[in-house]
């Protein structure tokens, strides 16, 4: 999980990425900031899975990574959700250890959004309240669709 891309930096670690967001922020202190993780996939039985970190400068653009890869013997609708959840949930917490070296501030889970690649419309309705609980149970902020832009269209873009 440590590798990643990034569209101007090619391939860069999780640590790289704390740097690269502390840096960014850094370049504009007083701009408010959004640090999002969200995980779209593709596929039946094997699928593609894309996570993405996002850090979304307000008003003002912002700057991505991702990675992909493939898991096996996904079969049904809610395998794949919770695929998407654990994965982005995965990448949070190594992403909030990285980040913690080098911010001097408690409260990284606070800020961190979880955007899932559901909502209300559609078949995947029926598990927003089990996906959101496993967010908010790890003291996330979760996200679904229409507000979950890091899954549904910065991840979805590299499936």
């Amino acid at each position: 999980m440590d590798e990643f891309l990034s569209p101007s930096l090619g391939k860069i670690t999780i640590d790289q990425i704390a740097k690269e967001i502390v840096g960014y922020i850094e370049k504009e202190p007083d701009c408010n900031y959004q640090l999002i993780v969200g995980t779209d996939s593709e596929g039946n039985g094997k699928i593609e899975v894309v996570t993405a970190i996002v850090i979304y400068r307000q008003g003002s653009g912002g700057r991505y990574f991702y990675r992909k890869f493939t898991k096996d013997k996904i079969m049904h609708l809610k395998q794949k959700i919770y695929a998407e959840v654990n994965s982005s949930l995965q990448t949070s917490q190594i992403l909030i250890e990285n980040l913690q070296k080098y911010l001097n501030i408690d409260k990284i889970k606070g800020v961190l959004e979880i955007h899932i690649d559901i909502g209300k419309n559609g078949p995947t309705k029926e598990y927003i309240k089990e996906v959101t609980g496993m967010v908010l149970g790890c003291g996330l902020k979760p996200k679904i669709k229409p507000d979950s832009y890091g899954a549904s269209m910065v991840a979805d873009r590299h499936l």
